[in-house]
C-alpha cells in the first residue's frame, strides 16, 4: 500500500479532520515519517497571511526533497487552491466538506479542485488519535460572527452544530480505547446547539457522564458565550481550570471598530469572576489592527495589566482581502505591530509565571511526550510541565505535589 503524510497547520478542528481522513483511507498506509511518504496531504490554514505564507514554505522544502504527491485541503483550498493548481504546485485541492471522500481522491490521476460546500455538517465518528493521548472532539462548524478582520466565516461557512448523538458516540468509543482527557473544538464552540434546542453546557454534563471521561477542555468560547448555565458547571471536577476567551482587543473603540460583541467593561467582571473561582484564564488578540493609535494601543496594554491573565494567543493583524478591516484607515507599521505585540507577550508571560508560582496544590498531569527521561504534559490549568522521571510513564496520569515553578513552565521530578 502507499504511504500517506499528513500535514496539519492551524486549529484543532483540523487536527480532528486530519483524522477523519487518515481513519476514511483503506486501501493506503498511514505514516508519521514524512520522507517515507509517496502522497502528501496539506491541511491548511489561511487565518492570516502567515498562515499562508507557512503553507507555500512547507511546498517549497517538499518540492526540494521529495518526489511525493501533494494534495491540499483545509481552508486554504478555499483561498489559495487555484493558484496553487493552477501553478502545478498541488496535484489535487479539496475542501474540508468533501474529506471523506479523501481515498478516491487519492486515486484521480488527472489534476483536480473539488471545493465543496459551507453548509457540511460532519457525520464522520472518530475512534483513535494517531500519535496523540488526548483526542480532539469536533461539535460545530463555521461561524456567524462577522468581525471584520476575519475571513473564517468565508471559508468554513455560517456556524451548525453537529449531532449530539454521534458526538457522543465518539466519545464513548474513544474512552473505551483508554482516552481520558478530551478537547471540544470547532470554529466557535460557544454557538453550539443554537439551532437544536442545546447548548455547550448541556453537551459538557453528558459528555461527563460517560464511563472514563476525565477532563474536558474547550477551545476558544466568546465572553457572551459564558452564561448562567455555564456558569453553573464552573465547580466540576471534569472541567479544566483553564478557559480561553476570546477578547482581540481591550480598548473599547477599537473592539468596535474589529465589529466585535463583546464589551470590555464587562469582559473584565467575568474574568475577575472566573480568577476568584481558580480559573486560569488566556485570550486571544490582535496588534496593530487599522485605526489602533498609540493612546488606544496604551490604554489597551493598562487594561491588559489589570486583568487576571495568564494565557495568550496573539498575533500581529493581518489583511485578508474581502473583508472590511481590508479597507480601513489608518494603517499601523507592521513593525509597530510586532513590537506591540512582543509587549503584550511579555506582559501575560510574567502573569503566567506569577499564576503559577503562587498556586500551592496539587497538579493532575497527563503526560503527553518524552525525551528521554524527561516527559511533558498539561495541567489542568493549561500549564506546561517537565516530569524528569526513571520511569515510563508517557500516556499516564500523574498527580503531581512538589514542583517549581520556571520561566516558561513548571519542573518536577518523580
Amino acid at each position: 500500500m502507499k504511504k500517506v503524510f499528513f500535514k496539519t497547520f492551524g486549529c484543532r478542528t483540523n487536527i480532528y479532520d486530519s483524522q477523519v481522513m487518515m481513519q476514511a483511507l483503506k486501501n493506503y498506509e498511514i505514516t508519521e515519517v514524512e520522507s517515507e511518504a509517496e502522497i502528501i496531504v496539506i491541511n491548511s490554514c489561511t487565518v492570516t497571511n502567515g498562515a499562508d505564507t507557512h503553507v507555500r514554505s512547507y511546498l517549497s522544502q517538499i518540492e526540494k526533497t521529495s518526489d511525493a504527491k501533494v494534495y491540499l485541503t483545509g481552508c486554504g483550498a478555499h483561498t489559495k487552491g487555484e493558484s496553487l493548481l493552477k501553478s502545478g504546485r498541488v496535484h489535487g485541492v479539496f475542501g474540508q466538506s468533501e474529506k471523506l471522500k479523501i481515498e478516491s481522491f487519492l486515486q484521480e490521476e488527472k489534476p483536480f479542485y473539488d471545493a465543496g460546500d459551507l453548509n457540511h455538517i460532519d457525520n464522520a465518528v472518530v475512534d483513535d488519535f494517531v500519535g496523540k493521548s488526548r483526542a480532539f472532539i469536533k461539535i460545530q462548524e463555521g461561524c456567524s460572527f462577522r468581525c471584520s478582520y476575519c475571513i473564517i466565516p468565508f471559508v468554513r461557512g455560517d456556524a451548525r452544530s453537529m449531532d449530539e448523538a454521534r458526538i457522543l458516540e465518539q466519545i464513548q468509543r474513544l474512552a473505551s480505547n483508554g482516552f481520558g482527557e478530551f478537547i471540544l473544538t470547532g470554529t466557535n464552540i460557544g454557538s453550539y446547539g443554537q439551532k437544536t434546542n442545546s447548548s455547550l453546557a448541556s453537551l459538557m454534563k453528558k459528555i461527563s457522564q460517560i464511563r472514563g471521561v476525565r477532563r474536558i477542555r474547550l477551545g476558544s468560547v466568546e465572553p457572551i458565550q459564558i452564561t448562567d448555565e455555564f456558569k453553573e458547571i464552573l465547580g466540576e471536577s471534569w472541567l479544566e481550570r483553564h478557559l480561553h476567551i476570546a477578547l482581540q482587543h481591550t480598548s473599547p473603540k477599537m473592539l468596535k471598530l474589529m465589529n466585535r460583541r463583546n464589551v470590555y467593561k464587562h469582559d473584565c467582571e467575568l474574568f475577575e469572576e472566573l480568577a476568584s473561582k481558580g480559573f486560569a484564564i488566556g485570550t486571544d488578540f490582535i496588534t496593530g489592527h487599522p485605526g489602533e493609535t498609540k493612546e488606544l494601543w496604551e490604554e489597551a496594554m493598562q487594561n491588559v495589566r489589570d486583568l487576571p491573565l495568564t494565557h495568550l494567543h496573539a498575533f500581529t493583524y493581518s489583511k485578508r482581502d474581502g473583508t472590511p478591516s481590508a479597507t480601513l484607515k489608518p494603517e499601523v507599521n507592521g513593525k509597530l505591530a510586532k513590537e506591540r505585540l512582543h509587549e503584550l507577550e511579555s506582559v501575560v508571560k510574567q502573569k503566567n509565571l506569577e499564576f503559577r508560582s503562587a498556586f500551592s496544590g496539587e497538579l493532575e498531569v497527563l503526560l503527553e511526550s518524552q525525551k528521554g527521561s524527561l516527559f511533558v504534559g498539561h495541567d489542568q490549568h493549561f500549564n506546561k510541565i517537565v516530569v524528569d522521571s526513571k520511569e515510563d510513564l508517557l500516556g499516564n496520569w500523574v498527580t503531581i505535589q512538589n514542583y517549581e515553578a520556571r520561566g516558561e513552565f513548571n519542573h518536577a521530578k518523580l
